[in-house]
C-alpha cells in the first residue's frame, strides 16, 4: 500500500525598508516633498521628468488656471504626489489631441492625434501613395481604420471596414495605463484621409492629507479628424485619485472618449470611455463622472510586479498538483510502497535570488517532524533545487516549503500598504484556497490580500 503525502508551499519574504520609522498618517502618499508647494497663478506647463513622478509638498491650483503637461521620450502617466493637502479648483488637463482633418492632394506628413501624456497617438490617415487602408490607432485597444478606440468598452464602428479597438485593463488602474488612438480614414490616392484621434492620458494624483476637487480633471480622447473619409476618435484616459479624505462638490472627472466623423457614404467610429478610482477612507466628494460610473475603494495594496513565487514540483518523482489543497483528508500526492528514504523534493522559485536558502519541512498527522535545507540555483528570474527529506511511511504528512530573502525597493521609494510603511512580505498558498500576500507593516500590521489562482 502506497504512502500518503500531503504537499503544501509557502513563501516567507523580508523587505528591506528605505526608511527606519513608521508614518502617523492614515494613508501615505510617498510623496519626499523634494520638489516643494506647487500653487499655480497662470495657465502652466509642466514638463514630465523622465519618471513622470512629482513630489510636492502641497497642490493648489485655482479656479481659471489650466495645468497641463509635456510627455516625456518613455511617454509615462504623471505621477502627482503631495505630503500635505491638494486643492484642485481650476484644471488639470492631460486630454488627447484630435486627428487631423482630409486633405486635398496628396499629403505625405502625419496627420495623427497625438495621445495625451501615458497615452497613445492616433492612426495616420491613407493618402493612396503606401496604401488606402488608413493606419491603427496605437495602444492596447488601438482602432483599425477609421474604427474607434477601446479601452473600458469596445470602440465604435459606423461604416468603415476596420476593427474597432478591444477594451483592456482593470478596475484599479494597475498598472496605470491611458487610451488609445482610433483608426486612420481610408482613401484613394488624390487626397489625403483624415488622422485618427488620440487616446487620453492617465495620471495618479495622492495626497497623504485630503484631495479636494471643485474644478476639472481632464482626460478626454481626441475626436477623428473629418472630411470624407474620417478619422476614428480616440478612447478616454486613466485618472486614479488616492487619498485618505476626498472632499469637494460639483468637481467633474473627464474620460470621455473622442467621437468619429461622417463623410460621403462612410462614417467613422467613435472611442471608448476611460477609466476612474477614487480611493480613499472618507468620500465626501460629489463628481461629475460623464456617465462612466468611477470605481470607490479603500486606498488599495500596491500590486508587486514579477511577485516572488516558490513551488513545490515534485516529491520522489510524483508531480506534484497545480493547486495543493494540504488536507490530511485528501492527499495530494500518494507515493509508491517502493520509494524509500530519504525522498528528494523539487522545488521551482520565480523573482528569488539565486543562492537563497530554502527550507524544507515534513510534519506528520500524529506528530514528528523533520526539515532539511538546500539553496536555489539559476537566475533572478528563474531558480530551482531540490532537497532529501525523511518522510514517515506510516502516516501522512505535511511537506512545505520556506525562504527568507531581501528585496531592493523599487526606484520610486518605499512601499506603502493601507497608509503603513510596509517592512516585510508573506507570500503563501492557503488550505484549498486562494493563495495570499500578507504585507508586515512597522507597526507589526498585518495586512492580508487574497490572490486568485
Amino acid at each position: 500500500m502506497g504512502r500518503l503525502t500531503t504537499v503544501g508551499t509557502a513563501l516567507w519574504v523580508a523587505w528591506a525598508a528605505t526608511t527606519g520609522h513608521a508614518y502617523a498618517q492614515t494613508f501615505n502618499s510617498g510623496s519626499t516633498g523634494a520638489d516643494g508647494a506647487f500653487s499655480p497663478t497662470t495657465n502652466t506647463t509642466l514638463t514630465l521628468p523622465a519618471n513622470g513622478l512629482f513630489n510636492f509638498t502641497t497642490v493648489t491650483i485655482p479656479s481659471g488656471v489650466t495645468v497641463r503637461f509635456t510627455r516625456n521620450a518613455a511617454n509615462t502617466p504623471v505621477t502627482l504626489l503631495a505630503t500635505g493637502n491638494i486643492n484642485i479648483a481650476g484644471t488639470i488637463d492631460i486630454s488627447a489631441a484630435n486627428g487631423g482633418n482630409v486633405v486635398g492632394g496628396t499629403f505625405l506628413g502625419s496627420n495623427v492625434g497625438i495621445g495625451g501624456p501615458g497615452g497613445f497617438d492616433g492612426g495616420n490617415g491613407a493618402n493612396g501613395v503606401a496604401s488606402n487602408t488608413g493606419g491603427s490607432g496605437l495602444g492596447p485597444g488601438g482602432g483599425g481604420a477609421g474604427t474607434g478606440a477601446g479601452f473600458a468598452t469596445t470602440g465604435s464602428v459606423v461604416s468603415a471596414s476596420g476593427t474597432p479597438g478591444a477594451p483592456y485593463g482593470n478596475a484599479e488602474l494597475l498598472p496605470l495605463i491611458g487610451g488609445s488612438g482610433g483608426g486612420g480614414g481610408s482613401g484613394d490616392l488624390g487626397s489625403t484621409s483624415a488622422g485618427g484621434g488620440g487616446g487620453g492620458g492617465a495620471i495618479l494624483i495622492a495626497s497623504s492629507t485630503t484631495i479636494t476637487l471643485t474644478g476639472t480633471i481632464n482626460a478626454r480622447g481626441g475626436n477623428g479628424g473629418g472630411g470624407n473619409n474620417p478619422g476614428g476618435g480616440g478612447s478616454g484616459g486613466a485618472i486614479r485619485l488616492v487619498a485618505t479624505a476626498i472632499a469637494g462638490t460639483n468637481g467633474t472627472l473627464d474620460v470621455r472618449g473622442g467621437s468619429g466623423n461622417s463623410g460621403v457614404g462612410i462614417g467613422s467610429g467613435g472611442g471608448s470611455g476611460g477609466r476612474l478610482r477614487l480611493e480613499t477612507y472618507t468620500n465626501s466628494a460629489t463628481v461629475n463622472v460623464s456617465n462612466i460610473p468611477p470605481s470607490v475603494a479603500l486606498p488599495s495594496a500596491i500590486a508587486l510586479a514579477n511577485g516572488p513565487t516558490l513551488t513545490i514540483t515534485s516529491i520522489g518523482g510524483v508531480t506534484t498538483p497545480a493547486a495543493p489543497r494540504a488536507a490530511f483528508n485528501a492527499p495530494d500526492v500518494t507515493l509508491p510502497a517502493s520509494i524509500t528514504n530519504p525522498v528528494t523534493v523539487a522545488l521551482a522559485g520565480a523573482n528569488i535570488p539565486p543562492g537563497t536558502a530554502v527550507v524544507v519541512a515534513v510534519n506528520g498527522q500524529t506528530g514528528g517532524s523533520t526539515v532539511a535545507s538546500t539553496t536555489l540555483i539559476g537566475t533572478a528570474t528563474a531558480t530551482t533545487a531540490s532537497a532529501s527529506v525523511f518522510i514517515p511511511s506510516n502516516r501522512p504528512s505535511v511537506v512545505s516549503a520556506s525562504a527568507t530573502f531581501t528585496l531592493v525597493a523599487a526606484a520610486s521609494g518605499p512601499l506603502y500598504v493601507h497608509g503603513e510603511l510596509v517592512e516585510r512580505a508573506r507570500v503563501s498558498t492557503t488550505l484549498g484556497g486562494d493563495a495570499q500576500t500578507v504585507w508586515i507593516t512597522m507597526t507589526g500590521r498585518e495586512i492580508v490580500v487574497n490572490v486568485p489562482r
